[in-house]
Order: structure tokens, then sequence, then C-alpha cells
């Protein structure tokens, strides 16, 4: 489905053609707003949620936090969401000081975070991490793999090795896009910029991916996801379109190939960010959309 010619997306050319599929996943939501928290260790609560590739960990800091020793086999992703948390990080033999609103990529192997001050902070992991996939709050939705997703492949190493990277979230949009993009190894994240009262009904964006789960986390406002799923020639498969209504924060975890597009609709500030593991290619291969492209390489092209 074609965006609106103001859409910077309207310029991404899909690399083969549509999927054919006969059988769909369903939509998967979690309003954190209304769901007690999984694990309140010492100065925080937490929350996690997962998709087919990934777990995201939603936490609300309060003081001072040790979200304690890790061993991750790949890269994963600390967010410090406002600008009241300050991270300390460790990973092999170094160790940052680094202050909020930034997005920070840890190597493989032993790491170590502490969260100090009062705000949110997310935490992006593989699935295969299996201390953090068992305490999702949809882990029996993932009990067998999903439709239409391929098996993960991570994306090649960073340039100059594997280290502890920070990006700032607070660095200017390019001026025809409000995205903000990040890739490292293994996630992708659109850090799209806040959006003053509702979304113009008549500006929106449905649109479709034909084989990779989109994580969508609600961090302010309200919005209202629209799905819709094709027809197939077995009408077993056709499910409902969905208009599902839900206040930050909240996670909708997006499968292929439903069309969607997310609204808008709360009075004062929204804003919505996009993930997705492994990255994008078609975002990564628009010149200049990933702020940190850099840092991390392409997958090699196969034009054969």
């Amino acid at each position: 489905m074609p965006y609106g010619a103001s859409d910077p997306r309207s310029a991404l050319t899909s690399s083969k053609p549509a999927a054919i599929v006969d059988r769909y996943s369903g939509m998967g939501y979690a309003e954190l707003s209304e769901l007690p928290a999984v694990a309140e260790p010492a100065g925080r609560r937490d929350w996690f949620v997962r998709g087919q590739n990934f777990v995201l960990g939603w936490s609300i800091v309060s003081g001072t936090t040790d979200f304690g020793p890790r061993t991750d086999a790949e890269e994963h992703v600390v967010i410090s969401v406002d600008p009241g948390i300050a991270l300390t990080v460790e990973a092999g033999s170094e160790r940052q000081e680094i202050p909020g609103e930034r997005l920070v990529v840890l190597p493989p192997g032993k790491s170590r975070v502490i969260a100090t001050g009062e705000g949110r902070v997310v935490r992006l992991m593989r699935s295969t991490s299996d201390d953090v996939a068992g305490l999702a709050i949809n882990a029996a939705d993932y009990s067998t793999a999903h439709h239409n997703i391929p098996a993960f492949e991570g994306w090649p190493a960073p340039v100059g090795g594997f280290r502890i990277r920070a990006y700032d979230l607070t660095v200017p949009t390019r001026p025809d896009s409000p995205f903000r993009l990040y890739r490292c190894t293994t996630f992708m994240v659109n850090w799209i910029a806040p959006q003053e009262g509702p979304r113009d009904p008549r500006m929106l964006s449905p649109h479709h991916h034909d084989d990779f789960e989109q994580c969508s986390l609600v961090i302010n406002g309200e919005y209202v996801h629209h799905i819709r799923w094709p027809w197939t020639t077995d009408s077993s498969a056709w499910r409902e379109d969905e208009h599902h209504r839900t206040v930050a924060p909240s996670v909708a975890i997006i499968p292929p190939p439903s069309e969607h597009t997310s609204e808008a609709v709360g009075a004062g500030t929204n804003q919505l960010v996009d993930i997705f593991s492994p990255p994008r290619l078609d975002f990564s291969s628009m010149d200049g959309w990933v702020l940190n492209s850099a840092d991390y390489p392409m997958p090699a092209r196969n034009d054969a």
C-alpha cells in the first residue's frame, strides 16, 4: 500500500515481491499501565514483553537500581528515556557514565547497568535470553514460532569492534522526516519525534511488512492501532479489522503481513517508538536515514 506523497517512507522500495501467505498470527498488546509489575527489585519496577526475536523490558526507576550482571551472547540495548535518569554502564574493561535520553548499545559478553534518578528505562534483549524471555507477560504466545517471520540473522559486527556505544536521542530529526533511526547487529530503533495533539486522520499511513514483526512502544499519550489482514482463498484464515485504543505505556506487536497504521489521538504529547529485530534493510538502504550507520555496516548484498 503506498504512503502519502508527504511521507518520507514513500521513497522506500521493496527488495522482493509481496509475500503470498495462507496463515497469519494475531496482534499482541500489552497495556503496561494496567498490569502489575512482573518484578520489583530495589529501586525499580519491571515489566517484560516479547516478540519472536526480542524481549523488551520496561522499568520505572526511583533512586538507584542495579540491573545486575548479565552475560549476553549478542549485542543488547539500554535506553534512558527521561533526562532525569543517568546510567553507569560497564562491559569488559570499559566503564561509562551516560546521561539521560540516550540509547546505549552493549557488546556481547559480561555487562552491568546501574541507573540513578527518576524515570523510565527500556531494555532490548534477544529472545534467546531465557532469563528475561520467561518473564514476559506474553511468553505463552510464543510457545510456537509465529507465522511469516524467517529465522533471525544478526547483522555484521561494528566498525572497530564491539564496545559500549551511546547515542543522543535529542539530536534533530531530518528536515523531511520525524524519524531518528539507530541500529546495531541485533536491533533497529526508530525514536520518532513526539507529536503535540492528535494526528490528522486524513493523513494516516497504512502499510504492511512482508516478513518481519514491528514492536510499537507508546511512551507518551494515546494511540489507536488500526490493523487489517489481507484476504486469502481460505476464509477460515480471515481476521476482523482491529482499531485498538491504548494509553502509555503500552506495547503492540504487529505481525506480518498485516496492514497497519498508528494514529495519535491524545490531546497532549504523543510519542511512539518502533523497534525491529533484526534491523530493517529498507530503512537502512535510504541514504542518511540511519544516524549511526557509520558504526554499523549493512549485510553484503547479493544482486546476482
